[in-house]
């Protein structure tokens, strides 16, 4: 099955490119590594915010990386100039916006990795992570997740 009819079987439509918020660019490409900016979540369009552990469950926190994931797959294929060009998805790094006792980021960020390796397969989607709870995020967000590609 191609990334595409996967995309297809998940109902996802991958977005454009979001446009920098501040002095940064949405990707850079070195080598065959591509960096991809930190996207924050979004809901209908606008920061989706809120804290772990506070105002957040670990639920709505997955669903929320899971849609990061969605954003930064638009920003990758961008990138890669279409996602059947990645050989791999290298690191994800997860900011999760979270009260000093809410210790479960690492499963707040299983939303965004568990959507990669559904599309891209178990091979080419696994990847090194980090997770880390953070006292907040730019705009309020809930998640930040920023990534690291490898192109064929």
């Amino acid at each position: 099955m191609s990334i595409q009819d996967r995309l297809n079987q998940l109902g996802i439509t991958l977005p454009a490119v979001a446009v920098p918020a501040a002095a940064y660019v949405p990707f850079v490409q070195t080598g065959k590594l591509v960096f991809i900016s930190g996207h924050i979540a979004k809901r209908d369009g606008k920061p989706w915010v809120g804290q772990l552990g506070l105002t957040m469950t670990t639920a709505e926190g997955q669903a929320a990386a899971r849609a990061i994931a969605v954003d930064l797959l638009g920003t990758l294929a961008a990138a890669a100039g279409g996602l059947e060009n990645v050989a791999r998805i290298v690191k994800v790094m997860s900011l999760v916006n979270s009260t000093p006792t809410f210790t479960e980021q690492h499963l707040v960020t299983n939303g965004a990795s568990e959507l990669f390796a559904e599309v891209f397969g178990a091979e080419i989607g696994a990847h090194a992570r980090s997770a880390f709870g953070v006292a907040q995020i730019p705009l309020g967000a809930c998640v930040e997740i920023e990534l690291i590609a490898e192109l064929k």
